[in-house]
């Protein structure tokens, strides 16, 4: 979401990834789908696709809010506005989250995994940010490991749909010329390329790789690009 950030309204970045991370969960889901436990995808995704449809709603109302400030520099100008101030803040809550090593040691009883997939869910649809949540509530539910992965898989396929649709409606139909005007389909298709890529390397590696590395760059990485939001400056 990030990148898309540079080149979209915040609103629209996130829309725009979610197709991205819904046609590369498709690619994931025919390579471990079937590693799933669909039981557990029941009491996880039901309450998370809900949730989901009413966060991107809610993303719906904050973007419609009026700028709340707007300041220039190097004689451009920056606005600061209420979905640039919550994504903003909810990237850098999850940004820390990814450098904390007790929220990745962190994990739930499994009667709690409808409860985590609603919330999710809900920041799924709000911001596109549900995956730590995700592994946080399904780490501890007795899965292996293929089967944990295929679960989570299943589970955002379903979550992006259910966002997509309110997307579709409030964000898509309102803002396709934008995303024309801009290359909008030629950085879909750069981007979806390039997590298909990602996602089959990925599962080739599946039993050998650490993601620790990995979670620290992005963390910090988010945390930069949540200042640059929360000042207008993206």
């Amino acid at each position: 979401m990030p990148a898309f950030a540079i080149f979209f309204p915040i609103e629209i970045a996130i829309a725009t990834t979610a197709i991205v991370h819904l046609a590369n969960n498709f690619f994931k889901l025919a390579l471990v789908g079937n590693m799933a436990d669909f039981k557990t995808v029941l009491k996880f995704a039901l309450p998370a696709s809900i949730m989901a449809i009413i966060g991107a709603f809610l993303l719906n109302y904050f973007a419609n809010i009026q700028p709340i400030a707007e300041y220039k520099l190097a004689g451009k100008t920056f606005t600061i506005t209420a979905v640039k101030l919550v994504i903003a803040t909810l990237l850098a809550i999850f940004a820390i989250l990814e450098l904390s090593p007790h929220f990745e040691k962190l994990g739930f009883h499994p009667r709690y995994i409808p409860l985590g997939g609603a919330l999710s869910g809900f920041f799924g649809g709000l911001s596109g940010q549900q995956g730590a949540l995700r592994s946080a509530f399904l780490i501890r539910a007795g899965l292996k490991k293929e089967s944990f992965i295929g679960t989570s898989v299943v589970s955002a396929v379903i979550v992006d749909i259910a966002r997509l649709m309110v997307y579709g409606v409030t964000f898509f139909s309102k803002n396709l010329a934008v995303l024309q005007d801009q290359i909008g389909i030629g950085l879909v298709t750069a981007a979806t390329l390039t997590a298909f890529l990602g996602s089959f390397i990925g599962s080739r590696l599946i039993k050998k790789i650490t993601m620790r590395t990995i979670q620290i760059i992005v963390g910090l990485l988010l945390l930069l690009v949540s200042l640059a939001m929360a000042v207008g400056l993206i």
